[in-house]
Formats: C-alpha cells, sequence, structure tokens
C-alpha cells in the first residue's frame, strides 16, 4: 500500500489516560486518499482495525490483536459564504480545540462554547460533544463519510446524523461509517450562549458588559481547567460517564428522596447530575493505587501513574453499583471500552 505500517507499538502516547497497550500493528495517515486505500484493503482482507483519533474518549483494557489507524490528516477551508454565515469544512485528523481557536481567531462564532474539549474534529459527531450550553449538533452542516457496507463517500447532512445525547448515527452504527470531513455552519454576527452560571461568574470577575467569542473562549478554557485535569499531567479522558437523563415522574420521586439533587431540564425528561451521586456515595477522591477519582471533578477518572485500564474499569464498576444501589439509576459511560 505503500505505507508504513509498524509492529507491536506500545500505544500509551497515543491515549490521554496514558495505559500501557499494544497495537499488533500500526498506521498513520496523513491524506485521505491514504486512509481510504488502507480501509478497504483491510476490509477486503477481513482484518480488524481500530480507528484512533485524539485518543481522548477511550480505554485500553488489553492490547488490540488489529491495526491501529490513526487519522492525522489535515486541512481547513471555507466552503461557502452565506451572509453573515460561514461555512467552514474541516478534516477529521484536525486537533478540535485548535480548529475551535482558529475559528474564534476568525471572527466565526458558534463553537467557542465548546473550546478546551479534547480529541479531534472527526470525533466530535460520534459523541455529540457538548458543553456549556452548547451542543455540535446545532453547528454541524453535514458530515463527510466512508461508507463501509456500499463501499463509497456518503454524505449525511444535519438531520441524517441522528443526534442525540451524546449519541448519532455514527456512534450506532458500530464503525459502519468512518468521518472524513466535517463541515460547520458559523456565523459572523454570533448568538452569545452565556446561560451557565460559570460563565456568568466569569464576566462578573472581569467585568466585561460587551463580551464577543473571544471572552467567551477564554472563559470557557478558564473553568475547564479549574475543573478538570489536564491530560498531560495526569492520565484521564475528562467525563467518564454521562449524566443520566430520566423521566420528570421518575426524577420527582428522586427529588422528593434527595432534595439537594443536582438536575437539568432535557425536554420533557430531566438530566440528573452524574457528578453530584458519585459524590454522594463517597467516591470523590477515592484513590486505589493508581487509579482514582478525581478529588476535584468525581465524573472523571485519573491514571496517577501507572494503573492499567483493567483497574480503572474495575473501579468504574464499583462506582456504577454503588450508584445504581444509592439511586436505582444506571450510569453509562462516555468512554469507549476496548
Amino acid at each position: 500500500m505503500g505505507m508504513n505500517i509498524l509492529e507491536n507499538i506500545s500505544l500509551k502516547p497515543y491515549n490521554t489516560f496514558g495505559v500501557e497497550a499494544k497495537g499488533r500493528h500500526f498506521a498513520e495517515v496523513s491524506t485521505e486518499d491514504e486512509l481510504l486505500t488502507l480501509i478497504r484493503s483491510l476490509d477486503e482482507d477481513k482484518k480488524p482495525f481500530l480507528l484512533l483519533g485524539g485518543g481522548s474518549n477511550l480505554l485500553f483494557t488489553k492490547d488490540f490483536e488489529g491495526t491501529i489507524v490513526k487519522i492525522s490528516t489535515k486541512g481547513v477551508k471555507i466552503a461557502q459564504e452565506r451572509g453573515d454565515e460561514m461555512i467552514i469544512r474541516a478534516q477529521a485528523g484536525e486537533n478540535w480545540d485548535e480548529f475551535v481557536g482558529y475559528c474564534v481567531q476568525k471572527g466565526w462564532g458558534g463553537l467557542e462554547n465548546l473550546s478546551l474539549i479534547p480529541g479531534n474534529v472527526g470525533t466530535c459527531p460520534v459523541q455529540n460533544i457538548g458543553a456549556y450550553g452548547v451542543e455540535i449538533r446545532e453547528v454541524v452542516e453535514e458530515v463527510e463519510t466512508y461508507d463501509r457496507t456500499a463501499k463509497e463517500i456518503h454524505l449525511f447532512k444535519n438531520a441524517e446524523c441522528g443526534f442525540g445525547y451524546r449519541e448519532s448515527v455514527f456512534k450506532k452504527s458500530q464503525n459502519r461509517y468512518i468521518i472524513l470531513s466535517v463541515t460547520f455552519r458559523l456565523s459572523r454576527k454570533p448568538l452569545l450562549h452565556l446561560d451557565y452560571k460559570d460563565i456568568r461568574e466569569e464576566l462578573l470577575k472581569t467585568g466585561i458588559t460587551s463580551p464577543d467569542i473571544s471572552f467567551v473562549r477564554e472563559a470557557v478554557c478558564a473553568i475547564r481547567r479549574r475543573k478538570l485535569p489536564d491530560p498531560a499531567e495526569i492520565g484521564n479522558s475528562g467525563s467518564f460517564f454521562k449524566n443520566p437523563v430520566i423521566s420528570a415522574d421518575r426524577f420527582s420521586l428522586l427529588k422528593e428522596k434527595f432534595p439537594a439533587i443536582v438536575s437539568y431540564p432535557q425536554g420533557s425528561s430531566v438530566k440528573v447530575a452524574a457528578a453530584w451521586l458519585i459524590e454522594q456515595c463517597g467516591w470523590k477522591g477515592y484513590r486505589k493505587g493508581d487509579a482514582g477519582v478525581h478529588p476535584d471533578q468525581p465524573l472523571v477518572l485519573v491514571n496517577y501513574d501507572a494503573a492499567s485500564g483493567k483497574e480503572i474499569l474495575d473501579l468504574a464498576e464499583l462506582i456504577r453499583a454503588d450508584v445504581r444501589k444509592k439511586f436505582g439509576i444506571s450510569l453509562e459511560t462516555e468512554v469507549n471500552i476496548l
């Protein structure tokens, strides 16, 4: 295939948890043609593979006996201008936060509340990433994919992506679609999202009365740095669990029993703060060996040094069991377990 395929590579540098695992084969692709050529060859030979972006949303619990495909495709361009709207296409291998920073610098609003989220552009639609009142589905125009079943390029318009809370058709399809690029609908006259308490507090601290998208980005970055550990300093994958969404009736019963429960409206349902549930079960700051729960943010599981993926997963299962026992709620992982 004309590309360098390595053998028995340590995956520790390629996952933000920093856990040790081996990849039987490893290939890094820097162009769309390289990616498609490799995937088609692996599919033809019926060889298993794992797509790897920024390595920020997965936990290796064992070695991977197939081919690790590291997507490092780059490129950002203006696809179209529609008055104040900017239609911007970014390749899947672009670093997400660098892309957000670039858009903010250009004055294109819509992504600033999603600053400092780890990962690459190609992974953002899979989880329908969201933070501080904004979800990616609000700004995605279309997603370009390779359909492994039909063996052709397939373009998904926003309405076809099946976006939900940390959900999408790409997540549900079990690797049928490989994301090649994402096109965003941004604005030169954006509507700022300042409703979250933390952002309002940042406004008060600075005294700024007319914030712009640069301020929002700076505020979100400051908040995230205070609340979440830097994977470069301590291994983690951000939020390990999803915030569970339950019916309003069920929430009312929980509220009677636990008046201080933290929640947010989610349409006709209620989203409960998983961090609050975990803290109430006594797990905040817990540590056994090098696997632990962050002392400031119980939603984040951490690898202090040499924890294995299995040790972190075992800890997650203990937490889930406690939350289920105390609140009757089953936490789902946001992180992919491999």
